[in-house]
């Protein structure tokens, strides 16, 4: 048996029918049929057994994959990755496969942490593709990495002037801002007073920021007074 074949039968004997039932209904992307049904502590455990061997190394060049659990397996290989030229290397080869929010917010290799310069670097290069998951995990990482310590404003004109049409990169668009919001506000608040967002992504920001723990209750206050009323 090969190396696809055998990690494909571990995961289907690892299937809850009851949980791919629910989990469908999250993922209106994917195709039920290519749902396993794998909680993911499960599938955390199995990835972290497999990792650093020989048939992970060869999982790893296996692309485009059925399921969309051998995706997430996929994404959980990379992270503990410590040389950061191979993680990149290994993500910029699987990104254009990613067809889903939640695969796509999964993968974040640990050691993107300690070369947060060069990962700048290819978030840029990410955020101006025309794949619709790859600007979504550049933005993703923008946000993990880019707005505590390391923070800048220009990093929120970088985000702001990401125009489109697809849902899934501007609600990523509108969870960066709402973050900002909780971690960056002067920065943040001054995007939403000057309308630099898209409307929708200007309401969604609010929405989120509104419904965080981690925003004020005065700062929500004054963020439902900048709503815009989109009804014609």
């Amino acid at each position: 048996m090969n190396t696809e074949n055998k990690i494909r039968a571990e995961l289907l004997s690892l299937q809850d029918l009851e949980y791919k039932n629910f989990h469908s209904k999250l993922m209106p992307t994917v195709n039920p049929e290519a749902i396993i049904g794998i909680r993911m502590p499960i599938l955390r455990k199995y990835a972290k057994s497999l990792a650093k061997t020989a048939d992970a190394d060869e999982f790893l060049k296996i692309l485009p994959h059925k399921y969309y659990e051998e995706n997430n397996l996929h994404s959980l290989l990379i992270e503990p990755i410590k040389d950061y030229d191979k993680a990149i290397s290994l993500t910029d080869e699987f990104l254009p496969y990613i067809d889903n929010w939640a695969t796509c917010d999964l993968m974040s290799p640990k050691i993107f942490a300690r070369h947060t310069d060069e990962l700048f670097i290819k978030i840029n290069e990410w955020i101006n593709s025309e794949q619709t998951y790859t600007v979504r995990y550049g933005l993703g990482m923008l946000m993990r990495y880019f707005l505590d310590e390391k923070f800048e404003e220009n990093h929120l004109e970088l985000a702001s002037k990401i125009i489109s049409d697809e849902y899934y990169i501007n609600m990523m668009i509108a969870w960066y801002f709402a973050t900002a919001l909780a971690k960056q506000y002067s920065s943040a608040i001054k995007f939403i007073e000057q309308k630099k967002l898209t409307p929708w992504v200007h309401n969604k920001t609010i929405q989120k920021a509104i419904e965080s723990f981690r925003v004020s209750p005065e700062h929500k206050a004054y963020l439902r007074t900048l709503r815009l009323n989109l009804k014609k």
